[in-house]
C-alpha cells in the first residue's frame, strides 16, 4: 500500500496558501536540499500516531506519573505562544500539568495527524487539538513534534504547542 507523500515544494506551497510561516514549521522542516524524505513502515505511523493520541488519555486521567511513555527524558514542552517559557524535561511538564489543577481541561481530543519522516531520522508530526474545559468552553491547538525513536520506542522530544484562535491564521484572499 503506498502512502501519499507530497514532494518539499508541494509541503511549502501547501504551508503558505494555508497557514502563516509561522505556524508551519513541520512542514516547512522537511523542505529544501539539507532533508530527503523518505518513507515510513505502516506499523511506524501506527505507533507515533497512537503516541499522539496517548497523551490527552494519560494528561485527562491525570496520570502525570507515565508521562515518560510519551516524552524523552529532556523533552522540551514549547508553551512561548502562550506566553510561558518553554519546560525542559519530563518532571517539568508534569509540575506544570498538577500546578494548573482544575484550570486543566477536562478532555483532550487530537485530530488530524500528519507524519513525515526524513533521511536523517527524524519524523516531524503535526496535529489538531482541541481541549474541553469543565464549563464546556473549547479551545483548539496545533501540536508541533519531533519524535524519536528510542529503545523504549517512539517518544515525542520536541513538542510546540500553538493556539489557534484566529480563522485561517489570520490570512486574507491575496489581492
Amino acid at each position: 500500500m503506498a502512502l501519499f507523500l507530497p514532494d518539499a515544494a508541494e509541503r511549502v506551497e501547501r504551508c503558505g496558501a494555508v497557514l502563516s510561516t509561522d505556524r508551519c514549521s513541520a512542514w516547512r522542516s522537511l523542505a529544501g536540499p539539507e532533508r530527503t524524505r523518505v518513507s515510513l513502515a505502516l506499523e511506524d505511523r501506527l505507533a507515533i500516531t497512537e503516541l499522539v493520541s496517548l497523551h490527552g488519555h494519560l494528561v485527562d486521567d491525570g496520570s502525570f506519573d507515565r508521562l515518560e511513555e510519551l516524552f524523552t527524558s529532556d523533552v522540551v514542552y514549547d508553551l512561548t505562544d502562550f506566553g510561558q517559557a518553554p519546560l525542559s524535561g519530563v518532571a517539568a511538564i508534569r509540575e506544570a500539568a498538577w500546578a494548573l489543577g482544575a484550570a486543566n481541561p477536562v478532555a483532550h481530543h487530537v485530530t488530524n495527524v500528519v507524519v513525515m519522516a526524513s533521511a536523517d531520522g527524524l519524523v516531524q508530526v503535526r496535529s489538531k487539538g482541541l481541549g474541553v474545559k469543565a464549563d464546556g468552553s473549547c479551545g483548539s491547538v496545533s501540536y508541533d513534534d519531533t519524535v524519536v525513536r528510542t529503545a523504549d520506542g517512539w517518544r515525542i522530544s520536541h513538542r510546540k504547542v500553538s493556539p489557534r484562535r484566529t480563522p485561517l491564521s489570520g490570512m486574507t484572499r491575496p489581492g
